[in-house]
Parts: structure tokens; C-alpha cells; sequence
């Protein structure tokens, strides 16, 4: 995905492009887009200059998006999955780290939404001209002096 954000608006990429610059098999990249593309996160285009591309820019996919088009709800447990269609822990109501997990869900759920492609992709990388990265991600400047140079800002 972020192949594609990187090239967004330049047209399709081939899986084979990007399996070479990923370093990664192209059979597996066909079985990602699957998925991305039952998300409509992907679409794809046939014939010689075909390829995959994303359905938006960047800047408005974010990555618990993409994340649960691969790998299904989040859920750190099966007693805390953001799924209401998955099947309840019969112990959830009595479980004494219920609440911790769900709390936890929620976290990694609140972080992934404030993630998006363009965030991921560095200005310098990109192909298809500006896609600005989201103000979740900017860092403060007591951040980039402070000993955690990977905090956000507010």
C-alpha cells in the first residue's frame, strides 16, 4: 500500500515493480490485493499498462483501513475484537482483564485511525506529486529535542 501511495497518481503499478522493490514474493502480493480490493482500497486494471492503484488518495485511507481489510478486525484477544459480529468469550462479563483489553483495542484502533498512507509515505518518495501527511504525525519540537524522538505532537 504504501507502493501505491508512494505512485499515487501516476498510474497503475505492476505487482511485479513492486514485489522487486519490496523484496517480496508476487505471489503474495496477489494475495494481498485480494483482500485490498474486496475493501475497495485497490483497483486494478488489465492489458499491457495495467496494474493496481488506490481508489482515493492517500491522505484519506488510513491504516486501520488497510489493516483490517489483511488481517480482520482488531482484536488483541477474542474477548476484544471491534467486530460485533464475532463470537463473545462466554467469560467476558465476569473476565477480570476484560476492560484492560478492550482498552487496549481501543488504543491500537485510535492510533491506526490517525495513521494514513500519506503519513508513510516521506514527501521526498513520491512520485505522483504532493500528498501532505496528516497533523497526527508532525512532530513537536519537544519531541525531536526531547529522549523520544518518535512522540507526537497533540
Amino acid at each position: 500500500m504504501a507502493q501505491l501511495a508512494r505512485r499515487f497518481g501516476t498510474g497503475p503499478a505492476s505487482l511485479t515493480d513492486i514485489a522487486e522493490e519490496e523484496d517480496l514474493p508476487r505471489a503474495y502480493l496477489e494475495q494481498l490485493v485480494i483482500s485490498l480490493r474486496d475493501a475497495e482500497l485497490v483497483q486494478s486494471t488489465r492489458g499491457a499498462h495495467g496494474g493496481y492503484e488506490l481508489t482515493r488518495p492517500p491522505e484519506q485511507i488510513v491504516m486501520a483501513e488497510v489493516l483490517r481489510a489483511l488481517e480482520g478486525p482488531i482484536a488483541p484477544m477474542i474477548c476484544a475484537t471491534d467486530d460485533p459480529s464475532h463470537l463473545v468469550c462466554a467469560r467476558s462479563g465476569r473476565c477480570t482483564v476484560n476492560f484492560m483489553w478492550l482498552r487496549v483495542r481501543d488504543a491500537i484502533a485510535g492510533a491506526l485511525d490517525s495513521i494514513t498512507l500519506a503519513d508513510l509515505v516521506p514527501p521526498t518518495a513520491r512520485l505522483g506529486g504532493d500528498v501532505a501527511p496528516s497533523a497526527a504525525l508532525r512532530l513537536s519540537p519537544a519531541a525531536t529535542a526531547g529522549p523520544n524522538p518518535l512522540a507526537l505532537a497533540d
